[in-house]
């Protein structure tokens, strides 16, 4: 077993910036140091992930993104 070692809060800027991958990437970096962290990292990226997804399906299905630029090709 590896000895713990806290880890700065700097890594939940991972997740938030790079979602699902960046979480995957800071629990793997910090599993060993700080395991307590590193998962909580990594549920950072599932949810906002998910949000993400959510946010996305919904203007969508709202038809924000269908606009008709009028262009004749």
């Amino acid at each position: 077993m590896y000895p713990e070692k806290i880890r700065s809060r700097a890594w939940y800027l991972v997740p938030i910036f790079f979602g699902l991958i960046g979480g995957i990437i800071a629990y793997f970096a910090i599993r060993r140091d700080d395991p307590e962290k590193a998962k909580k990292c990594l549920w950072v990226g599932i949810i906002l992930t998910a949000i993400n997804i959510i946010v996305n399906i919904s203007l969508v299905s709202t038809g924000v993104y269908e606009q008709d630029y009028s262009v004749n090709i």
